[in-house]
């Protein structure tokens, strides 16, 4: 096991900076909900909260909440589900139970390099496939198929993508589920954004069930703008979640009780949970239409493939800086956060949320194209 720790590049500038800049247009999730909105579907449970006993839930999860869950995954049931404290909690119990020193991992890039970060601190052998970005962030069969070799274990992909947004086509899905079989190699689908499309109003379809050894990974966080709650799951076959569930306790023990057993399994209701994406799409669509222009009378310096998904966009930018010296740049010349490309694997870049208001959006954006501004003319 190596013995040099390597933190999470991507949330040390987070937790360092979204706390205090002006401007945090480094979320990638939609504007949040507050908790007003999510009781306006159901009033009468405000009175349920102020009589439930503070005390720890079910460590595997409320079973109303895991009922609510895998009524989403085909074939799946309450024991098919883990809860866990958000997705990063439950990616993480995926690496660390799977991934052994010496053992191989196989991850997608661009993408939330979490388990970059955490595959090098077990001591496990990182590979990356890509996303092509001369096609549209298509997937790269040809470097995914030998980044996959016998001593793969693990497999790691994003669907709908974070940050380009890409959501895996049919034949996509069949080759990572083709190659995955090849090698026998488990599948890690982090699902978060699903639900957060800005071109359809049809829910991208989960990887689990099309292989018996997909795990899936999702949480409140992202398409539902609730990531307050601090509620993920893990779906995937019965053995491997008591495996999980294992870990789990180790880790968190249990999700709060109030989220658990009251806030999520009322967002996760069918007609509630349609409402909410819809909310979500709209911030999607709306900031969409003051960041697309923004982009384009920029077109000098910056170019994007437009997300199909998310409320994030991964911007190419032609500047001579690194991403992450042009992040800190923002911070200190105009008190804007962005994700730096070199922190999702892929240099001049540049993550943006725009499922922002409107005011918010387009006040950060003004001050991030001063800043770019300035630089090109420096150059």
């Amino acid at each position: 096991m190596p013995r040099d720790f390597q933190p999470f590049e991507l949330e040390r500038i987070m937790s360092e900076w979204e706390q205090v800049v002006a401007y945090n247009l480094s979320e990638s999730g939609a504007h949040p909900m507050r908790l007003g909105e999510l009781l306006a579907y159901d009033p009468s449970l405000q009175e349920r909260m102020l009589e439930t006993e503070l005390g720890y839930g079910y460590a595997e999860g409320a079973p109303s909440l895991r009922e609510a869950i895998a009524q989403y995954y085909p074939g799946a049931t309450s024991e098919n589900v883990l809860v866990t404290v958000g997705c990063i909690e439950a990616n993480y119990l995926v690496y660390t139970t799977l991934l052994q020193p010496g053992d191989a991992v196989a991850i997608q890039t661009p993408n939330y390099l979490q388990g970059w970060g955490v595959a090098h601190n077990i001591g496990a052998e990182r590979r990356t496939f890509s996303l092509d970005p001369d096609r549209g962030w298509a997937l790269d069969i040809e470097s995914m198929e030998k980044a996959v070799t016998d001593k793969t274990r693990l497999i790691a992909v994003c669907n709908p993508n974070n940050p380009t947004g890409h959501i895996l086509t049919t034949s996509e899905q069949d080759a990572v589920v083709r190659i995955a079989e090849k090698s026998g190699a488990w599948v890690l689908s982090d699902e978060v954004y699903a639900g957060a499309e800005r071109e359809t109003d049809t829910v991208t379809p989960t990887l689990y069930g099309r292989y018996d050894r997909v795990i899936a990974s999702g949480s409140l966080s992202k398409a539902y703008g609730l990531p307050g709650l601090r509620i993920g799951w893990l779906v995937a076959p019965k053995e491997m979640i008591r495996a999980l569930w294992m870990r789990h306790e180790y880790l968190t023990i249990s999700a709060a009780k109030l989220s658990s057993h009251i806030l999520a399994p009322l967002a996760l209701r069918p007609d509630v949970r349609d409402s909410i994406f819809a909310r979500t799409r709209q911030y999607i669509r709306n900031g969409w239409t003051h960041f697309a222009p923004w982009v384009e009378n920029h077109r000098d310096m910056l170019s994007l493939v437009a997300p199909q998904a998310s409320a994030i966009a991964f911007v190419r930018y032609r500047l001579k800086t690194d991403s992450v010296t042009l992040a800190h740049r923002l911070i200190r010349d105009a008190s804007v956060l962005i994700g730096p490309g070199d922190h999702f694997g892929v240099p001049g870049h540049l993550r943006i949320s725009y499922g922002l208001p409107p005011e918010y959006l387009l006040a950060g954006l003004n001050r991030i194209g001063r800043v770019l501004r300035g630089m090109r003319d420096e150059a």
